[in-house]
């Protein structure tokens, strides 16, 4: 079920029309550590995967992975690595996702270890597009194949979470064109002075969604097919902000003093928020698909706080 979230303290569109054609709808995840099947959408947990289809390893060159709590990257050298489940998304539950005519899953996957060699990012996703009906009908995989340890990130090994889709309405933060951006800039300043919350904390959703705005930490990399299309943005995987704006209301601390749309997690659930992700140093991965090319390519990006 989607989750309820509160009202904005100001609706930006109304008080900066200027925003009103940037407004973007985007459907928020909400992932909550929890124990999900292969029948569900989540993220982390067990895919829909069809057994005579063999699991993803990477056998990429150039894999590194940096130790708990360290900062230095240690080469490893395993000849292949089994990639590791992401995000598995059921039509049925994100219907503001349109997916390719005859299916109705999509599922993301990743190497839990980083490629020095990738220009576009520190893990290698790959992705799926299935029909449910068809994938169980032809039988499904057992237990997938898991990496062992050294041949991990356990950073990048997102923990098996439910989701929540929720649609929501955004807009941009870092890809606010910035002559429009200084432009606006005395307005947006004294929307702060009146509300006390610059712009973006309460009207650009940073967290793990789909469609929308990507939820970069540094300037915006939009990537381009190779037709020189503009990819548009599908996913955006991060750690989860356990305050704020975007946090559901029925996970507010209980007899919070701070206005509603400020309001911290409660304790009893804060450490259930999120994936446990770190991709690099609190930033994100970033999904992206040509919609307009038949094959429907994609390709990501990543950044870093």
């Amino acid at each position: 079920m989607p989750r309820t979230i509160p009202e904005p303290p100001f609706e930006l569109s109304a008080l900066i029309p200027e925003f009103a054609d940037l407004a973007r709808e985007t459907t928020l995840l909400y992932p909550r550590s929890g124990n999900p099947g292969v029948e569900q959408s989540s993220m982390g947990g067990p895919l829909l995967w069809p057994a005579d289809e063999p699991w993803p390893y990477c056998d990429q060159p150039g894999h590194w992975t940096c130790g708990p709590g360290s900062s230095a990257w240690e080469k490893v050298t395993p000849e292949t690595v089994p990639m590791v489940p992401v995000i598995q998304l059921f039509a049925r539950d994100v219907p503001g996702l349109s997916f390719p005519p005859g299916k109705d899953v999509v599922q993301l996957v990743w190497c839990a270890l980083l490629h020095e060699q990738d220009p576009a990012g520190v893990v290698l996703p790959r992705m799926y597009w299935r029909n449910e009906a068809e994938t169980v009908a032809a039988g499904l995989l057992g237990d997938a194949p898991a990496p062992d340890e050294g041949e991990y990130d356990e950073d990048l090994i997102p923990r098996p979470c439910t989701v929540c889709p929720t649609p929501a309405v955004e807009y941009p933060q870092r890809d606010l064109p910035e002559g429009l951006l200084q432009a606006l800039l005395p307005r947006l300043e004294e929307l702060e002075e009146r509300y006390g919350f610059w712009y973006s904390e309460v009207a650009c959703a940073l967290q793990n969604k789909v469609g929308g705005y990507p939820a970069w930490t540094q300037s915006p990399d939009w990537p381009h097919c190779s037709q020189g299309h503009r990819m548009e943005h599908l996913f955006s995987i991060t750690g989860e902000v356990a305050y704020g704006r975007w946090l559901p209301l029925d996970e507010h601390r209980p007899g919070t003093a701070q206005p509603i749309w400020d309001a911290p997690a409660d304790p009893e659930i804060f450490d259930a928020i999120g994936p446990e992700l770190e991709i690099g140093d609190a930033g994100g991965l970033y999904v992206f698909l040509c919609r307009r090319c038949p094959d429907l390519p994609y390709a990501h990006r990543s950044d870093c706080h």
